[in-house]
Protein backbone atom coordinates (compact mmCIF):
# COMPACT_ATOMS: atom_id res chain seq x y z
CA UNK A 1 0.00 0.00 0.00
CA UNK A 2 2.24 2.65 -1.18
CA UNK A 3 0.51 6.39 -2.07
CA UNK A 4 2.77 9.13 -3.72
CA UNK A 5 2.63 12.19 -1.36
CA UNK A 6 2.12 15.45 -2.90
CA UNK A 7 5.86 16.19 -2.27
CA UNK A 8 6.80 13.20 -4.70
CA UNK A 9 7.95 11.17 -1.67
CA UNK A 10 6.05 7.92 -1.05
CA UNK A 11 4.52 6.58 1.81
CA UNK A 12 3.91 3.45 2.66
CA UNK A 13 2.81 0.60 5.62
CA UNK A 14 5.63 -0.94 6.78
CA UNK A 15 5.23 -4.91 7.63
CA UNK A 16 8.16 -6.67 9.43
CA UNK A 17 10.69 -3.26 8.69
CA UNK A 18 9.71 -3.62 4.86
CA UNK A 19 7.17 -1.88 2.15
CA UNK A 20 4.51 -4.88 1.83
CA UNK A 21 3.62 -5.87 -1.66
CA UNK A 22 5.84 -3.47 -3.53
CA UNK A 23 7.50 -5.89 -5.33
CA UNK A 24 6.50 -3.80 -9.14
CA UNK A 25 9.24 -1.51 -7.65
CA UNK A 26 12.48 -1.42 -8.58
CA UNK A 27 15.51 -0.11 -6.22
CA UNK A 28 16.03 2.94 -7.28
CA UNK A 29 18.31 5.79 -6.11
CA UNK A 30 16.03 8.66 -4.71
CA UNK A 31 18.15 11.64 -5.63
CA UNK A 32 18.34 10.49 -9.12
CA UNK A 33 14.86 10.18 -9.34
CA UNK A 34 14.34 13.98 -8.19
CA UNK A 35 16.98 15.18 -10.47
CA UNK A 36 14.94 13.70 -13.11
CA UNK A 37 11.71 14.78 -11.94
CA UNK A 38 12.90 18.56 -11.55
CA UNK A 39 14.24 18.62 -14.80
CA UNK A 40 11.29 16.85 -16.27
CA UNK A 41 8.97 19.86 -13.98
CA UNK A 42 11.42 22.53 -15.60
CA UNK A 43 10.33 21.17 -19.42
CA UNK A 44 6.90 20.93 -17.93
CA UNK A 45 6.52 24.52 -17.38
CA UNK A 46 7.95 25.75 -20.52
CA UNK A 47 5.44 23.09 -22.48
CA UNK A 48 2.39 24.26 -19.97
CA UNK A 49 2.11 27.99 -21.79
CA UNK A 50 2.12 25.85 -25.53
CA UNK A 51 -0.88 23.93 -24.83
CA UNK A 52 -4.23 25.61 -25.79
CA UNK A 53 -7.04 24.84 -23.70
CA UNK A 54 -8.90 23.65 -27.22
CA UNK A 55 -6.65 20.32 -26.31
CA UNK A 56 -7.15 20.01 -23.05
CA UNK A 57 -11.06 20.36 -23.29
CA UNK A 58 -11.02 17.79 -26.05
CA UNK A 59 -9.38 15.66 -23.45
CA UNK A 60 -11.67 16.36 -20.45
CA UNK A 61 -14.58 15.80 -22.88
CA UNK A 62 -13.02 12.11 -24.05
CA UNK A 63 -12.56 11.44 -20.40
CA UNK A 64 -16.21 12.62 -19.65
CA UNK A 65 -17.37 9.87 -21.69
CA UNK A 66 -18.05 6.59 -19.76
CA UNK A 67 -19.14 5.14 -22.99
CA UNK A 68 -15.18 5.38 -23.83
CA UNK A 69 -12.90 2.00 -22.76
CA UNK A 70 -9.65 2.64 -21.15
CA UNK A 71 -8.21 1.59 -24.43
CA UNK A 72 -9.49 4.42 -25.96
CA UNK A 73 -9.21 6.87 -23.95
CA UNK A 74 -5.74 6.15 -23.98
CA UNK A 75 -5.59 5.96 -27.73
CA UNK A 76 -6.96 9.63 -27.15
CA UNK A 77 -4.07 10.37 -25.02
CA UNK A 78 -1.50 8.87 -27.01
CA UNK A 79 -2.69 11.58 -30.13
CA UNK A 80 -2.76 14.69 -28.27
CA UNK A 81 0.53 14.21 -27.36
CA UNK A 82 1.62 13.03 -29.85
CA UNK A 83 -0.22 16.10 -32.21
CA UNK A 84 1.24 18.04 -29.43
CA UNK A 85 5.11 16.88 -29.76
CA UNK A 86 4.89 17.67 -33.43
CA UNK A 87 3.13 21.42 -33.07
CA UNK A 88 5.60 22.79 -30.29
CA UNK A 89 9.04 23.15 -31.34
CA UNK A 90 11.72 21.62 -29.44
CA UNK A 91 14.79 20.89 -29.60
CA UNK A 92 15.21 17.61 -27.65
CA UNK A 93 14.09 14.08 -27.91
CA UNK A 94 11.08 13.58 -29.14
CA UNK A 95 10.24 10.73 -25.92
CA UNK A 96 11.21 13.30 -23.45
CA UNK A 97 9.18 15.61 -25.26
CA UNK A 98 6.20 13.49 -25.23
CA UNK A 99 6.86 12.08 -21.46
CA UNK A 100 6.79 16.05 -20.37
CA UNK A 101 3.57 16.43 -22.53
CA UNK A 102 1.62 13.94 -21.33
CA UNK A 103 2.06 14.47 -17.52
CA UNK A 104 1.34 18.33 -17.95
CA UNK A 105 -1.60 17.51 -20.00
CA UNK A 106 -2.63 15.04 -16.74
CA UNK A 107 -1.78 18.00 -14.73
CA UNK A 108 -4.04 20.42 -16.81
CA UNK A 109 -7.17 17.94 -17.13
CA UNK A 110 -7.42 17.13 -13.72
CA UNK A 111 -6.84 21.25 -12.92
CA UNK A 112 -9.71 21.51 -15.55
CA UNK A 113 -12.37 19.09 -14.22
CA UNK A 114 -10.70 17.54 -10.76
CA UNK A 115 -13.41 14.76 -10.70
CA UNK A 116 -11.43 12.94 -13.41
CA UNK A 117 -7.96 12.87 -11.32
CA UNK A 118 -8.03 9.32 -10.46
CA UNK A 119 -9.47 8.74 -14.63
CA UNK A 120 -6.64 10.64 -15.88
CA UNK A 121 -4.10 9.73 -13.77
CA UNK A 122 -4.70 5.89 -14.59
CA UNK A 123 -4.82 6.72 -18.39
CA UNK A 124 -1.49 8.19 -18.12
CA UNK A 125 0.11 6.09 -15.98
CA UNK A 126 -1.14 3.32 -18.91
CA UNK A 127 -0.05 5.51 -21.43
CA UNK A 128 3.50 6.02 -20.38
CA UNK A 129 4.09 2.38 -19.70
CA UNK A 130 3.05 1.29 -23.13
CA UNK A 131 4.68 4.21 -24.92
CA UNK A 132 7.64 5.51 -22.66
CA UNK A 133 8.65 2.46 -20.50
CA UNK A 134 12.09 1.68 -22.28
CA UNK A 135 13.00 5.65 -22.67
CA UNK A 136 12.44 6.05 -18.80
CA UNK A 137 14.37 3.12 -17.80
CA UNK A 138 16.67 4.53 -20.23
CA UNK A 139 16.95 7.63 -18.83
CA UNK A 140 17.33 6.16 -15.29
CA UNK A 141 20.14 4.63 -16.14
CA UNK A 142 22.50 7.64 -18.04
CA UNK A 143 21.85 9.49 -14.75
CA UNK A 144 22.69 6.39 -12.46
CA UNK A 145 26.21 6.28 -14.51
Amino acid sequence: EMELQTDGNRSGHLQNGELGECSFLLPVNEEVVRLIAARLAEIGDQFDKEIKARVVNDLVQHFLNENLSGEEITRRMSEAVEGLARAIPSDMEQEKAMLVLAMVLTKKIANTMPSLLHRVFSTTVNYISQQLHNYIVRMVSAVKQ
